[in-house]
């Protein structure tokens, strides 16, 4: 006869665990996948804690997404994390998701950088793990572990972090910095007495009165 405590315990688990999911982001078919609970429920569960319905639409299923530059450095930072859960803290699989997931967000504030990596893109990336779809390769030169498919051959690979592409960080977040920069500099420029403008392309030293002849 099951123990009607114990069943209790485990349901409260499963409730506690959608919510964590659900206040990250999760989709309705990564809680239909990671927990016991009906589909009814989860939705009541989404609206009550989302304050909406959740999202329709399919999951994320490409691998690629996974290998181009600024993804590939986030991806590869969450999986460290996770695995270093798994394999030296004994965290069991969806609870180090979830802590490894919330570990990331951490690290990328702390680093005043965007979130790449989405929860749902993140369970993905597990899942292609655990399908053997991705590994992990050792870079040639800071010896990092990044997220590659997997059975490429990795004997000189380099990341992206040590090899950026030219146009590696041309981010949003990185424009606006790069324009108040900018503007911060034309203020700096126009407070200065002894420089104007010329047909507001460049700025120039006003010249200095001549003396007059005989005067030293």
């Amino acid at each position: 006869m099951e123990n009607p405590e114990k069943s209790l315990v485990a349901r409260m688990h499963q409730v506690q665990l959608a919510v964590n999911l659900i206040e990250l982001g999760a989709r309705l078919q990564v809680l239909e996948t990671e927990t016991d609970l009906s589909r009814g429920r989860l939705l009541r569960l989404y609206k009550e804690v989302r304050g909406i319905s959740p999202p329709k639409g399919m999951l994320p299923f490409s691998t690629d997404w996974f290998l181009t530059w600024s993804p590939n450095i986030h991806s590869s930072l969450f999986y460290g994390i996770y695995q270093r859960l798994t394999e030296e803290q004994g965290c069991k699989r969806i609870d180090a998701f979830v802590k490894a997931y919330r570990l990331y967000l951490e690290q990328v504030m702390l680093d005043d950088s965007e979130p790449v990596l989405g929860l749902n893109r993140a369970w993905t990336l597990l899942r292609f793990f655990e399908s053997g779809l991705l590994e992990l390769a050792e870079c040639t030169s800071c010896h990092g572990r990044f997220v590659m498919h997997a059975h490429t051959p990795c004997k000189d690979y380099v990341c992206g972090i040590c090899r950026p592409p030219s146009r590696a960080g041309k981010t949003s977040k990185a424009r606006a910095k790069a324009h108040e920069a900018a503007k911060h500099d034309e203020v700096v420029v126009s407070l200065d007495p002894h420089v104007h403008c010329v047909d507001d392309a460049e700025a120039v030293p006003e010249p200095r009165p001549k003396r007059a002849a005989g005067m030293r």
